[in-house]
């Protein structure tokens, strides 16, 4: 019983751990090092609930939840505002157009509260539905709506007219 356990959790987490790191790059603005904390501590709590079939239905979607809600609660920390250092870390394999996007992009995200950010990675990133991004924010659908509207306005001032360049 023990061994299926592990090796069904096994096998989801080979299967999902990338995708939950990209997510968690997105909302740590490229902190990598915090990105890998996040995930970390996403598969830890996935791992405690795993055998409770009753409490996640849908694994993945309960795996995206428990990353966001980890984030935003590292965010409440006093703690959170502390920055070792402000360099980016060594990319490998980037082609040289796309680095510079990434960072951009990433820069545009750093200056989002964490809760906006949260909800653009969800939203458009994840491609999650206003309810889907609602119901793991713990907020309203107007909530999500309003924030949403919000940060991408912020995106688009602080991008100005390079948001087509991008696009492109």
């Amino acid at each position: 019983m023990r061994r299926s356990k592990e090796s069904g959790f096994r096998e989801f987490a080979e299967a999902r751990t990338g995708h939950l790191f990209r997510s968690a790059c997105l909302l740590t603005s490229g902190d990598t090092h915090f990105a890998e904390d996040l995930v970390q501590e996403t598969l830890g709590r996935m791992y405690v609930v795993w055998g409770r079939s009753s409490r996640v239905g849908n694994p993945a979607a309960y795996a995206q939840t428990v990353l966001i809600r980890a984030f935003l609660a590292h965010q409440r920390r006093r703690s959170a505002q502390e920055r070792p250092s402000d360099e980016l870390p060594e990319t490998q394999d980037i082609p040289p157009g796309d680095a510079s996007l990434r960072i951009t992009l990433l820069d545009a995200l750093r200056q989002l509260p964490p809760k906006d950010r949260a909800v653009i990675v969800l939203r458009y990133w994840e491609d999650r539905s206003v309810m889907e991004t609602a119901e793991i924010l713990n907020v309203s659908s107007a909530a999500v709506r309003t924030r949403s509207t919000r940060a991408l306005a912020r995106l688009r001032e602080q991008l100005g007219g390079s948001v087509a360049e991008f696009a492109a």
